[in-house]
């Protein structure tokens, strides 16, 4: 997988990649270059006392060592401009991806996972991207190049190299071998803290407010201490790796220095010569230390790559039509047949056999306790969920044949969780109409009951609102994102249980302002409180998916015990008459 990202995502900067593969290769080859060239200087000028040649020699080295230190530092910064955009370009493919799921897919990875496979999954392969472009292409040439050169200085000492190569592969194999099941575990626990910890800051209130701080504090620490056992394993044999490196190297040298001194004191073997037989046993080393250190990063970022094609290879259950119907009459007019949903390994439905037909000008309201499937039935229509069985049709056209972009247009959904983003009350409202002008904004605010509260703000429209609206009111959020709905004028209204938050007056007065903006639009309403849906066109009576009845008010007090059970939990029986 790990290949395959990297295939994929670095293609468009072939160019780039070539161009560092070019400069990488002329700055090894003069770094090779230079232990020969030193070791002429000692042989043949110091050893003869020649300064004209140790000048001449020295020279040729500074300007073969400016050669490597430009092309190093230019192959660098291609290598890091590479290495960001492939990680830009990831993220993207990712977020982009993730925006495509329905909430199916969104609940089978979690959002903490699916932040952490964005973030820091992104960001391992993107460093082991950058350390590829500027180790992996030096390290093999210098490998190579080192032995070569080494054993041209010297045969009679090469076969130390057959025996140091091979046993620091071997080490090194060995601890990686080790370290990637431990850095498996260690994404899985990155993803139960980020999980925990998520929960804990959106929950803050419901923390303290049952006293929960104590059982709170011991399941973070759980979560934390299982991280921390995990990366400490997978760090200890991280830190062996190094030693073990520099125990091999050191011994090597002693070796060299050993074996190559009774070669120079039996003529065999010039000192220049043994200089640059060690340069050169140490550039070998390094290099493997370089690829060393990589090869501790590849099982980071293989794991990492795994968890992100997870992601990019995970196709929405909400497919979008081959050839999707754009040319339909707008009017709203909207039709469940026989629907039926069931979650994938759930082994009842939420809804089965649902049918009703909402017009424009008509308002369709469900009630049900709760888990009835009253939410799900509303998020069939703008295809956050695919009907498992029957159809939803809207203008007479079935939603899975219908252009998406056109259907999310003709409806205004206001969600049971009101939503807000971080911005402004202004930014917020303009999520529905972009181009939506102040007085629209007004407009829509003084229908959902808004303006008074927005207006007593400081900044009024331009007022800041955090993350998930949490400095307003729950009432004040229904009322904002009941605005967004509005401002856009859809054909169908989509209200979730959207007035929950509201007191009873507020409630009256917002439906009573509602009903000349919805007069010519399909109207679909859930709702638990009686009060909210008694003036509806058509009730439907939800109990475990089955619709148990459907019609009026009255129609249902007379004559549906289950509407009547939850009529005689709300009002009075002279409020019910």
């Amino acid at each position: 997988m790990l290949l395959r990202l990297m295939r994929t995502y670095l293609a468009p900067y072939k160019g780039w990649i070539a161009v560092v593969v070019t400069l990488q290769f002329i700055s090894t080859v003069a770094m090779l270059f230079l232990p020969s060239l030193n070791a002429d200087i000692i042989d043949q000028g110091v050893a003869e006392g020649d300064t004209g040649y140790i000048v001449r020699v020295g020279g040729i080295m500074l300007g073969v060592s400016l050669v490597q230190i430009v092309c190093s530092v230019v192959a660098v910064w291609f290598s890091a401009r590479t290495a960001m955009a492939f990680g830009r370009d990831l993220r993207a493919a990712v977020f982009h991806r993730v925006g495509t799921f329905s909430g199916r897919e969104v609940g089978q990875f979690g959002a903490p996972s699916l932040i952490t496979r964005n973030t820091n999954d992104v960001q391992q392969v993107q460093m082991l991207a950058l350390m590829t472009c500027t180790m992996a292409v030096a390290v093999p040439i210098m490998m190579v190049g080192g032995v070569l050169m080494a054993m041209r200085e010297d045969l009679g000492l090469s076969w130390l190299l057959a025996i140091v190569v091979p046993a620091l592969f071997l080490a090194v194999g060995v601890v990686v071998s080790r370290m990637v099941p431990n850095f498996r575990l260690v994404q899985e626990r990155i993803d139960g803290v980020n999980r925990v910890l998520r929960e804990q800051i959106t929950g803050i209130r419901v923390v303290r407010a049952f006293v929960r701080e104590p059982h709170e504090t011991r399941r973070f620490q759980k979560a934390n201490d299982d991280l921390t056992d995990v990366s400490v394993k997978a760090g200890r044999w991280m830190a062996t790796m190094f030693p073990l490196v520099m125990l091999i190297v050191n011994v090597s040298s002693v070796a060299v220095l050993w074996f190559g001194g009774h070669r120079v004191d039996s003529g065999q073997m010039e000192v220049g010569a043994l200089t640059a037989f060690l340069s050169y046993l140490m550039q070998i080393l390094m290099s493997v230390m370089m690829g060393t250190f990589m090869l501790m990063m590849i099982p980071r970022a293989a794991v990492c790559a795994d968890r992100i094609t997870e992601v990019l290879d995970t196709d929405t259950s909400v497919v979008p039509p081959a050839r999707p119907v754009t040319s339909v009459q707008q009017s709203g007019h909207l039709v469940l047949d026989g629907v039926g949903f069931t979650y994938p390994g759930a082994e009842q439905p939420v809804l089965q056999d649902v049918s009703f037909e909402a017009r424009p000008g008509e308002t369709v309201a469900v009630i049900g306790s709760t888990g009835s499937g009253k939410s799900t039935l509303v998020d069939l229509v703008p295809r956050l969920f695919d009907a498992t069985t029957g159809s939803v049709q809207v203008d007479g056209v079935d939603v899975r044949d219908l252009d998406p972009e056109s259907l999310w247009h003709r409806i205004g959904l206001v969600p049971q969780q009101a939503f807000l983003f971080s911005g402004t009350v202004a930014s917020n409202l303009r999520h529905g109409k972009p181009d939506a002008t102040d007085d629209e904004l007004w407009r829509a605010l003084e229908i959902a009951q808004g303006r008074d509260f927005v207006e007593a703000m400081s900044e009024g429209l331009e007022s800041p609102i955090t993350q998930g609206g949490t400095n307003v009111s729950g009432g004040q959020r229904q009322r904002l994102a009941i605005a967004r709905a509005l401002i856009r004028e859809p054909e169908i209204y989509l209200f979730d249980d959207s007035f929950s938050a509201l007191d009873l007056a507020t409630d009256a007065r917002l439906r009573a302002a509602l009903r000349p903006v919805t007069r010519n639009a399909t109207v679909v309403l859930v709702a638990q409180r009686v009060s909210t849906i008694r003036d509806a066109d058509l009730i439907l009576v939800l109990e475990d998916g089955i619709v148990v009845g459907r019609g009026t008010h009255d129609e249902l007090l007379a004559d549906c015990p289950t509407y009547q059970e939850i009529v005689e939990s709300q009002l009075t029986a002279e409020e019910a008459a």
